[in-house]
């Protein structure tokens, strides 16, 4: 037996990137945090302050809509980098 432990990379081809990057980390963040910051329905489970005469509860909501769009975007602009890197890495052809 042997006591040197195996890298967790041993058997990928040279160059290659490891399964967990920066950019699918923070893309995984990017996409999760509007889902917390609905679910966390106490944070925002009130009547006041008022908006135009909409409760807080109600326009809070309504304001995820745009910023979850722009949430789910910057994931996308990450995912496709970090695939871009990987096609790089393998030799084939950088889009």
């Amino acid at each position: 037996m042997s006591s040197e432990v195996p890298k967790p990379d041993a058997g990928a081809p040279p160059g290659a990137l490891p399964p967990v990057t920066p950019e699918r980390v923070l893309a995984g963040i990017s996409l999760a945090v509007p889902v917390v910051a609905l679910l966390w329905v106490s944070s925002y489970a009130k009547p006041a302050p008022a908006l135009g005469g909409m409760p807080f509860f109600y326009w809070y909501q309504i304001l995820w809509i745009p910023v979850s769009a722009l949430f789910t975007g910057a994931a996308l602009l990450l995912l496709n980098r970090d695939e871009q890197r990987r096609r790089a890495a393998r030799g084939g052809e950088p889009r």
